[in-house]
Formats: structure tokens, C-alpha cells, sequence
């Protein structure tokens, strides 16, 4: 015979916390159990005999006595009743159920119809309905389609759907997609535990593989039972036992392949003792449960790396199944150093998570976890191997400081002296706070948590890369988009990607400029190309104007003598004045032109910046020189006017 055991077996969480909690409660005095802690009277006689005593109802409580609630957890009115005895409440409730009672309570606060999925007459779904005032039960749909039918208008309400965390799946995915059917106004929560469904997974999976099962639990337990009607639907032979006594060997010895799972309610001795029973007279089981239960006891310390299963997110925290006896916690706030984060983005569950041990709580039955210091213990390591390794990293600039900068590199505090931050000497650092950078980590001491960064190595390495690229591939004619880097008096040098190239002043503009800054400041980006380049002497000439509008072919297209222009006065001589017609066209107004009347000198009529119409005497296509005359024009108008003076006594 050929045995299989169910990978997920024995308590879950809520109940071994409970369970837990009780047995540490007994062990310091008397502790009074409200209800059945689980659906396992082995269990609950194991506890009486430790010193536990089983309530019924809150009355039975003495006075100020300490008090279990249960994994179930209790309606409002129980938690009022026993504050009203001065009892100590430990509250065992299985974070799952809060967080029902949380979803119940919230929709009712909103006006809407609680609906829970699940056994009407289940402890759970008691304390459920002792949060809501309107809350509905339905086992499946065909009771939740008899509600209906007794009250018409119930379809059209605002109803919010939970299930009950142990409910089968099935059952809730039929109402789900029924009700979208025929509900107008519906939301749903699915609240099965998800342990309950890996179990439920799990088993039916096994029972598809087996001749016969083994379900141990509790007659009593809802899960077990659900579980045995999962498994007789997959398998001809499926025995449900409390005990290994329970068991008759007899009945599977021409059983080809048995497997053998466990209800929630069922603890690890019993489990241990079925195994040892299965072990000891069946044969070779393929992964004993003693092994299983051996690791489930397997001890934790602070500041162990652990990797576990995300079995459920509440409100607070995540909980996690870590395969000990212990379940995990990790507490919202120590999920990720990043406040914008979703919890979503860092847990589902279902999936496997990394964290680092904080605590090992025997009072609570819990291991508290990090998942931040877990990963600032990793980038703590990559931060480290980053100075052997010389791997660039990405980090965000937080503070400007005395000395320099402070970056944020994967949510380790790096320094940045002020000569490393790739900026010249007196600029203001705190443009570059907010920034996205790229650094070379140059000194870690782990021990006194300082870290030491670069930003101008890497800027070197990429100029130096691309200075490089552009060398290779260089030749005249070829445009760059760059960067103004600084003036002279005789031009400007343009960062063109690593680069550095100079623009003669003759080159910046076709107009008459003085200086290169009439033009262009430090910082714009120009659009050039190479007029010529030396590579030994690591020296570029680079051009700015557009040759195809050669100036002299644009004035000729535009104007011709005769023609009146708008011209600039851009130069004085004693003989008269230069205006520039169009960019890199001037002409010459002579000193005789610029008046009607005797000017000694060009300034008394005009200054340099000066804007006046004049009128094009005469173009020297072969020298490209062109005559100017604005006495032309004051000459002309007394002209029209005499004419108009005389043509109107004709007119009269």
C-alpha cells in the first residue's frame, strides 16, 4: 500500500492560536473558555485537565475572572456582558472573523443588508450575526433563493455578501454568480479563510489520486466535515476518525493508494498519533506526518531569515504560515520603508514571502516578522558588494547638507561630499534635492551605518564613454543637439555629448554681433554641426548658421533699388552709418544720405540700435555692397505734397 499525506493538515491559525493562548492562560491560573475552543473534545479535555474551565455563557463567568475568547469569536453583546463583570478578556479571535465582523459592521453603517454564507447554527456565524441588526444567513442557494421568495423586495436592497471562513468554495461561487443575476444593488467579500481553501484544494486534489482517505477530526467540526464531503465526492472509500483507535485496519488492506488529511480542529498529537498508527501498521508511508509535525516544532530566534506562505491580510496585519508551531505575523508598518506603497504590491496571498524574525511570542503563540528589515539587510549586502564590484546605483537626492549631499539608495542613508556631487565648485546643491541620480558607492562601515557615494565618478565614465562614441564616429558636416557651456569674448564652447566644441563668433549669427552672449547664454541647448576637427589635438570647430539661407541670395529675393527697407543702424563711422537690411546683409547709409540738411556727424542723426526706414539707391552685385539713403525719402514727401497743392485748385 502506497500512502499520501495532505501537505496542509492539523490546526490552522486561528485555532492554534487559541489553543495556545489557553494553555498558557491555564498554566498561570484559572482561565474560563466562553463556548468550545474548538470542535475537539479531546482538546478541550486536555485543557480542562490543565486547569481550563468551559462557560457556557457569560453569566457562568465569576466576576472578574480571566476570560478566552474563542477562535470563533463572540457577538457585541458578549464583550459588553463580560466588561460588565470586571472579567480580563484575552481575545483569541481569529483575525479572519474580525475582519467579517469589521466588513459586517461597516456595511450596516452604510445602510446596507449584511448576507452571511454560511451554517446558521455555527459559533462563527453566531458572533457574526451579533454585529449586525439586519444580517441574513443562507447556507447555499437554494436557501438564499427561499429568502427571496418570503420577502419580494429583498433582491432590490443594498446587500453585502461574506462567507462564513471555513465555507466550500463552490457553494459561494454559486451565489456570487447567481445573485449578480437577479440583485441589483450587491457587493461581495469572499472571506473563506485561505488556509480553508488550500485544505479544501488540497484534498479534493488527493481523493482524485487515492483509493481511500482518511479524514481526522471531530464530529463535531464543520471543516472536517466539509472535507469529508469533498472527498467522498472524488473517492469510493472515505473514512472520517477522531482517533487512531477510531481506525480499522482491516478495511484498507487491499487499498492500492490511501491518503490521509486533517481538519482545522484537529491538533498535532492526534494527528501524530493517527501517523504513528498508519506508520507502524500499514506499510511505508511515503512523507510521515511525524516528520511534518518534527518540523512544525522546528524553534525560531530573533533575527532568522524565514520564508512562508501569505495565508491572510487584514486591516493591521499579514499573516503568514511559516510550517512551525508558531503562525507569523508581519504588522503593517514594518511591510516596507515606503509610505506610498500598496500592501497589495508586496503581498497575495497564496504566495511565498521573505522576512526576518523580531520576536518569538510564547504569551501570544506568535512569531512577529519584518519584511522592511529583511530587505534593508539585503540592501545593506548590495550597498557592500557595490564597492568590490563597482556597480552603479540609483538613489534619490533627500538633503543638501554642510559638506555636500544626502542620497537615498535603496533606503540606506549615502553621503555625498560636495566634490563627488558632479557639479562645479559653488553651485547651489539643493537644485539637485528631489532629483533621480545615478552613484558609485566609495566607502561603506556597516557598523557605523555610514556610506560614502559618487555621482561625478559615474558622470565621468559615461562623458568619457560617450567622448568616446563620438570620436569614432565624427566627421564634418555632422549635426549634434548640445549644450552651451561657457563664452568668450571670441565664441562659445558647446558640450556636444562628452565633447566639448568652440563656435567662433562669425559662426553663431548671420547678423553683426559684438559678443557671443547677444546670441546665446550658458546652459541653452544649440543645434550644430562640425566645420572641422582634429583628433590628436582633441580640438572641434563647430558651426551654427544655416548655410542654406545664404543672406546676400535672401536680400536679392526680397528687395531691389528703389525698394524701401526697415534697417538697423549697427555701426557709426565718421563718413556715415552701416544698417543691417537683413541678417548678414548691411548697407551703407552715407553721411550725406542720412538728412535733408548739412550733419556733421552720423551720431547726431542716428545711434547704434537705432530702427529707421531708408530707401535702396543702388546694389553692387559683385562686391555685395548696397547704398542706403533716408534723404531720399524726406525728399520725396514735400514732393507729393507740392502736387497735391497744386492739383487742388483744379479740383475747386
Amino acid at each position: 500500500m502506497k500512502v499520501k499525506v495532505a501537505g496542509s493538515a492539523g490546526f490552522c491559525y486561528g485555532v492554534r492560536r487559541a489553543v495556545e493562548l489557553a494553555e498558557k492562560a491555564a498554566a498561570q491560573g484559572p482561565v474560563y473558555l466562553l463556548g468550545h475552543i474548538t470542535h475537539n473534545d479531546h482538546v478541550i479535555r486536555r485543557l480542562e485537565d490543565m486547569g481550563a474551565v468551559t462557560a457556557a455563557a457569560p453569566e457562568e463567568v465569576p466576576r472578574g475572572a480571566v476570560v478566552l475568547i474563542r477562535a470563533h469569536g463572540e457577538p457585541d453583546s458578549t464583550y459588553r456582558a463580560l466588561e460588565s463583570r470586571g472579567c480580563r478578556v484575552l481575545d483569541a479571535t481569529c483575525p479572519n472573523v474580525t475582519r467579517i465582523h469589521d466588513i459586517v459592521r461597516d456595511a450596516e453603517a452604510r445602510g446596507r443588508v449584511p448576507v452571511i454564507v454560511g451554517e446558521a447554527d455555527h459559533p462563527e456565524i453566531l458572533g457574526i450575526l451579533g454585529c449586525t441588526r439586519r444580517g441574513r444567513v443562507a447556507s447555499d442557494w437554494e436557501e438564499l433563493e427561499q429568502i427571496m421568495k418570503k420577502e419580494p423586495e429583498f433582491p432590490g436592497l443594498p446587500l453585502t455578501f461574506v462567507s462564513q471562513t471555513t465555507a466550500i468554495l463552490t457553494k459561494w461561487e454559486k451565489i456570487v454568480e447567481n445573485t449578480k443575476k437577479v440583485c441589483t444593488n450587491a457587493e461581495f467579500f469572499d472571506t473563506i479563510c485561505n488556509a480553508t481553501s488550500k485544505r479544501q484544494s488540497e484534498a479534493l486534489k488527493l481523493a482524485g489520486q487515492c483509493d481511500a482517505m482518511i479524514v481526522i477530526g471531530d464530529q463535531k467540526s464543520s471543516n472536517t466535515r466539509k472535507l469529508t464531503q469533498l472527498c467522498a465526492a472524488r473517492c469510493a472509500v472515505v473514512v472520517q476518525a477522531e482517533r487512531g483507535s477510531d481506525i480499522d485496519r482491516e478495511r484498507f488492506g487491499r487499498i492500492g493508494t490511501l491518503g490521509i488529511t486533517a481538519g482545522a480542529s484537529t491538533p498535532e498529537w492526534i494527528i501524530k498519533e493517527v501517523s504513528n498508527k498508519m506508520s507502524d501498521e500499514i506499510m511505508e508511508i511515503e512523507q510521515s506526518f511525524a516528520e511534518m509535525l518534527e518540523e512544525s516544532f522546528k524553534i525560531l530566534n530573533t533575527g532568522d531569515r524565514v520564508t512562508g506562505t501569505v495565508a491572510a491580510i487584514t486591516p493591521t496585519e499579514v499573516q503568514v504560515e511559516l510550517g512551525v508551531k508558531y503562525p507569523g505575523t508581519i504588522p503593517l508598518s514594518e511591510l516596507s520603508d515606503d509610505p506610498d506603497v500598496k500592501v497589495e504590491d508586496l503581498a497575495k496571498v497564496g504566495e511565498e514571502i521573505e522576512a526576518i524574525v523580531m520576536l518569538v511570542s510564547d504569551r501570544d503563540c506568535v512569531v512577529k516578522l519584518s519584511k522592511k528589515r529583511l530587505d534593508a539587510d539585503k540592501n545593506w549586502e548590495t550597498v557592500e558588494k557595490a564597492v568590490e564590484s563597482r556597480d552603479v546605483l540609483e538613489g534619490v537626492i533627500t538633503e543638501e547638507n554642510k559638506g555636500g549631499l544626502v542620497a537615498s539608495v535603496k533606503g540606506i542613508r549615502v553621503f555625498i561630499p560636495a566634490s563627488q556631487s558632479g557639479k562645479p565648485r559653488g553651485a547651489d546643491l539643493a537644485e539637485m534635492v528631489k532629483t533621480r541620480v545615478q552613484l558609485r558607492i566609495t566607502e561603506v562601515n556597516r557598523a557605523r551605518r555610514r556610506v560614502v557615494g559618487s555621482i561625478r565618478a559615474v558622470a565621468a565614465e559615461a562623458r568619457a564613454a560617450a567622448a568616446a562614441a563620438i570620436w569614432d564616429n565624427i566627421e564634418v558636416g555632422k549635426r549634434y543637439s548640445g549644450t552651451v557651456k561657457s563664452l568668450t569674448s571670441y565664441g562659445a564652447f558647446v558640450d556636444i555629448g562628452g565633447v566639448d566644441g568652440m563656435v567662433h563668433i562669425s559662426e553663431l549669427s548671420w547678423s553683426r554681433i559684438k559678443t557671443p552672449s547677444e546670441v546665446v547664454s550658458v546652459g541653452d541647448p544649440i543645434e550644430v554641426y562640425v566645420i572641422s576637427f582634429d583628433p590628436e589635438k582633441k580640438k572641434i570647430s563647430l558651426g551654427v548658421k544655416d548655410h542654406s539661407q545664404e543672406p546676400w541670395s535672401v536680400f536679392t529675393e526680397k528687395y531691389s533699388v528703389g525698394d524701401v527697407a526697415s534697417v538697423r543702424i549697427v555701426k557709426l563711422m565718421t563718413f556715415g552709418a552701416f544698417a543691417e537690411i537683413v541678417p548678414g546683409v548691411d548697407g551703407l547709409i552715407h553721411i550725406s544720405q542720412l538728412a535733408d540738411h548739412r550733419v556733421d556727424k552720423p551720431e547726431d542723426v542716428v545711434r547704434e540700435g537705432d530702427t529707421v526706414d531708408a530707401r535702396i539707391t543702388a546694389i553692387d552685385e559683385e562686391h555685395k555692397k548696397v547704398s542706403l539713403s533716408i534723404r531720399a525719402l524726406l525728399e520725396s514727401a514735400p514732393m507729393e505734397g507740392d502736387e497735391d497743392s497744386e492739383e487742388a485748385p483744379e479740383e475747386e
